[in-house]
């Protein structure tokens, strides 16, 4: 199995600006009280992202590819 590199919350709100996708610290924090964010794990009292998990997190964000707006009601 090869190794993941988790990220903290901060790494990884940066791990999802940095592909285009602005993300903050405190959107992440919320979203994992509220429900609706990535799946994250818990290393001792700290919360922790596997990379993949928020590639996956954001493709689930995403709409499919549009040529107007209308389309998207």
């Amino acid at each position: 199995m090869a190794e993941t590199k988790m990220l903290d919350r901060k790494e990884s709100a940066i791990y999802c600006t940095d592909r285009g996708y602005r993300t903050s610290y405190n959107t992440l924090m919320k979203l994992a009280c509220t429900g609706g964010g990535p799946t994250f794990r818990k290393f001792g009292g700290r919360v922790i992202y596997a990379p993949e998990d928020l590639d996956t997190w954001i493709a689930s964000r995403l709409s499919p590819p549009l040529i107007s707006t209308s389309e998207a009601a």
